[in-house]
C-alpha cells in the first residue's frame, strides 16, 4: 500500500491519517460540507469533498467514495468503524475497483456482520447462546410470538451494524411493537438496513469482549480482553482492558471460543467478538464487530500492539507482528467524550467548541476529532474525543483517570465529562473485589446518583466557576470565582456574559428539563418555552420522526407526546404537564430547534 482513502471523518479519521504517518503510507481523507474545516481533513495529507451535508449522500454513499479513491490515486481504503465499515457490498465495490480493502472479506462480513448467521457459526464453533431468532423478524408480531415463548426482556437488535445503533429492549408486551419500529428506523438511519432480529436478553449482565487479530498465513491471536459494561442507550460511553474481575476459566472461555469463531468463519482482519457475562458467572456469546472499535486504544496501551499498522499489515498480506496472545501490561480505561449532556437525559448538543483544552502528564492518550474552534455537527454521531488513561494497575489509573478528567477542560457544547467526573467516584466502579456495573447500570441505578452528584451541579447553568491564583503574603492560593462574574470583569463590567465560561464539561440545561435519570436515558422531559407554561418545548435540536399523540389527546404528565432524532439517536419527547394536547403545524421529517414549540398542553 502507498496510499490509503478514510473512508470515514471524526476522530477514528484523524487515527488512521496518523497510523498512515507511522507506517510511510500517504493518507487522503473525505469530507461531507458539515466538515470542510473538521480536524481529519487538516491532519491527513489530501483532502477530497464529498458534496452534501446527510451520511446517505455522503459517508454512506458508495459511489463517492470509490470515485474519490481513485481521485486520490489511492491503491487501499479504510472504513474506520461506524457507516460502511461492516458493509460487505462496500468492501466488494471496493475490491472490484482493484482497490485493497483494509478489513476482513465480503464474505466473512457477511457472515459475522450479520448477527444471525454469526449465531450459527457461533454454535458450530461450540460458543454458549441464549435463545434468538432463527432469522431477521419480519414483524412486531413475530417478536411478540418469540417474547410469548422464551420470555422478556427481549432484545431487538439490527441484524447489520452495531455500537448500540438499533438495539431496543422491550420488558412488557406492550412495548415490543414501538421498540421493533424504532429499532428498523435508527438501523436504517446507522446502516442502511433495517432488517433486526430478537433474542432473550440477560438482566444486569457484563458486556465483556476480545480483540482478535488474524492474518492469511493461519495466525489468529487474542490481543487482549476489554470490559465495556458502562453504557447508556445500549452505547458504550467507559471500556477497561484487560476486563477486571475474571476468573482465569472465563478468560481461557472467551480467548479459545474467540479464536474458534473466527476460524470457523475463515475471518481474517481486526475483529471484536462480544460476549455477556451475567451475574453468575454465566458467558453468552453477543455478536462480532468485523471492523476495529472504538475502544480499541485501550488495548493498545496495554499491549503495546498498534492494531491500525496490524490491518495494514493483514492487507498487505504480511504475517501478524506477533503469534501468541500477549500478556497485557498494566490497566488503562477509555472515557468517550460524547456532545451530550447528562443533567438532561444523554442528550445530544451539536454546536461550536470554544475551548478544548486536554490533559497532561503520565499514562494519557487523547484521540481527538475536535480542537478548540471546531464545530460538532448535528448529523452525525456525537463522539468528539476519546481520552485514554493507562496505569500500572486498576487503582493507579483510576487515580490518574480522576486527575486526568478534573484537568480536561471542554466548553462551547455540553459533554458527559460531568458523568465521567461522578463515575470514577463511584464505588460501584472502583470497588476493589469486584466490577458494581452493568449494561443498564446507569438507567437502573446510577440516574439519581448522578442528578444529585456534584459533579453534575457543577455542569449546570450558573454554576460554572473559573479559578484563579492570587498571591497571599507571597504565598500563591487558588480560588473559585462564577465565570459569570469573571467575564463581566473581562468586557469592562458591561453585563455578566455567560457564553463560554462554562466549567469544563458544562452542560446547558433548562430549568425544566429531566434529571440524569428521572426520565430514563432515551426519554426527554420538555419543559415550557417562554412565560407560556403551556408551551411543550422541544429539548434538543433535531428533526421529528413522529407524533406518538394525536392532535386533540389528553395527556397525563410523561405521557410520550413525539420522537425527534439528532446524531443518530432517537429521542421520546414526554408531556411536561396534564391536560389536553395542540400540535404545532410540524411535519414529521421537519428539523425542529432546541426550545422550538412543540404544541401546547392545557388543562
Amino acid at each position: 500500500m502507498k496510499k490509503v482513502l478514510i473512508a470515514n471523518r471524526g476522530e477514528i479519521a484523524v487515527r488512521v491519517a496518523r497510523a498512515c504517518s507511522d507506517a510511510g503510507i500517504a493518507s487522503a481523507a473525505v469530507y461531507s460540507e458539515p466538515d470542510a474545516d473538521a480536524l481529519h481533513v487538516r491532519v491527513a495529507d489530501e483532502a477530497y469533498a464529498l458534496g452534501g451535508s446527510s451520511g446517505a449522500d455522503t459517508y454512506l454513499n458508495m459511489p463517492k467514495l470509490i470515485d474519490a479513491a481513485k481521485r486520490a490515486g489511492a491503491d487501499a481504503v479504510h472504513p474506520g468503524y461506524g457507516f460502511l465499515s461492516e458493509n460487505a457490498d462496500f468492501a466488494q465495490s471496493v475490491l472490484d475497483a482493484g482497490l485493497t480493502w483494509i478489513g476482513p472479506s465480503p464474505q466473512a462480513i457477511r457472515d459475522l456482520g450479520n448477527k444471525v448467521t454469526a449465531r450459527e457459526i457461533a454454535v458450530r464453533a461450540g460458543a454458549p447462546l441464549v435463545p434468538g431468532t432463527a432469522g431477521p423478524a419480519q414483524s412486531a408480531d413475530e417478536v411478540r410470538t418469540f417474547a410469548e415463548e422464551h420470555g422478556l426482556p427481549v432484545a431487538i437488535k439490527a441484524a447489520f451494524g452495531g455500537g448500540g445503533r438499533g438495539m431496543k429492549i422491550a420488558r412488557r408486551m406492550e412495548d415490543v411493537e414501538d421498540a421493533f419500529e424504532s429499532a428498523v428506523r435508527e438501523a436504517v438511519s446507522a446502516f442502511g438496513r433495517g432488517e433486526c432480529f430478537a433474542e432473550r436478553f440477560l438482566d444486569k449482565p457484563r458486556h465483556v469482549e476480545a480483540q482478535v487479530l488474524a492474518d492469511t498465513h493461519g495466525n489468529v491471536v487474542v490481543v487482549g480482553t476489554r470490559d465495556c459494561s458502562l453504557q447508556r442507550r445500549n452505547q458504550k460511553l467507559v471500556e477497561e482492558a484487560p476486563a477486571p474481575f475474571l476468573s482465569s476459566e472465563q478468560r481461557a472461555t472467551i480467548h479459545e471460543s474467540a479464536k474458534a469463531i473466527c476460524r470457523e468463519a475463515g475471518y481474517t482482519g481486526a475483529g471484536t467478538v462480544e460476549y455477556l457475562v451475567s451475574p453468575d458467572g454465566l458467558i453468552s456469546f453477543l455478536e462480532v464487530n468485523t471492523r476495529l472499535q472504538v475502544e480499541h486504544p485501550v488495548t493498545e496501551e496495554t499491549t503495546g500492539v498498534d492494531l491500525v499498522r496490524e490491518q495494514f499489515r493483514i492487507a498487505d498480506g504480511l504475517p501478524l507482528s506477533l503469534t501468541e496472545d500477549p500478556v497485557p501490561y498494566g490497566h488503562a480505561f477509555e472515557f468517550r467524550l460524547n456532545a451530550e449532556d447528562p443533567a438532561r437525559g444523554f442528550l445530544p448538543g451539536p454546536g461550536p467548541v470554544e475551548a478544548f483544552e486536554p490533559p497532561t502528564g503520565p499514562g494519557i492518550r487523547m484521540d481527538s476529532g475536535v480542537r478548540s474552534g471546531s464545530v460538532v455537527p448535528a448529523e452525525y454521531d456525537s463522539l468528539m474525543a476519546k481520552l485514554i488513561v493507562w496505569g500500572e494497575d486498576r487503582p493507579q489509573a483510576l487515580r490518574r483517570a480522576r486527575a486526568a478528567l478534573d484537568e480536561l477542560v471542554i466548553r462551547g457544547v455540553p459533554t458527559v465529562v460531568p458523568f465521567h467526573r461522578a463515575v470514577v467516584r463511584s464505588e460501584a466502579f472502583t470497588r476493589a473485589d469486584r466490577l458494581g456495573v452493568y449494561t443498564t447500570w446507569i438507567e437502573s441505578e446510577f440516574g439519581e446518583p448522578l442528578a444529585a452528584s456534584p459533579e453534575i451541579a457543577a455542569s449546570l447553568p450558573g454554576a460554572e466557576r473559573e479559578s484563579l491564583t492570587i498571591d497571599v503574603d507571597g504565598r500563591a492560593v487558588r480560588v473559585g470565582v462564577p465565570a459569570a462574574l469573571l467575564n463581566a470583569l473581562r468586557a469592562g463590567g458591561a453585563g455578566a456574559a455567560s457564553a463560554g465560561g462554562g466549567a469544563a464539561g458544562a452542560g446547558t440545561a433548562g430549568a425544566g428539563s429531566a434529571g440524569a435519570g428521572s426520565a430514563g436515558a432515551a426519554d426527554a422531559g420538555a419543559g415550557s418555552a417562554g412565560a407560556d407554561d403551556a408551551v411543550l418545548a422541544s429539548p434538543m435540536a433535531g428533526n421529528l420522526v413522529k407524533w406518538v399523540a394525536d392532535d386533540g389527546a389528553e395527556l397525563a404528565e410523561g405521557d410520550p407526546v413525539a420522537v425527534l432524532e439528532a446524531m443518530k439517536m432517537e429521542t421520546t419527547v414526554r408531556a411536561h404537564r396534564a391536560g389536553t394536547f395542540s400540535r404545532a403545524a410540524i411535519e414529521p421529517g421537519s428539523a425542529v430547534g432546541r426550545g422550538d414549540a412543540l404544541g401546547e398542553i392545557r388543562s
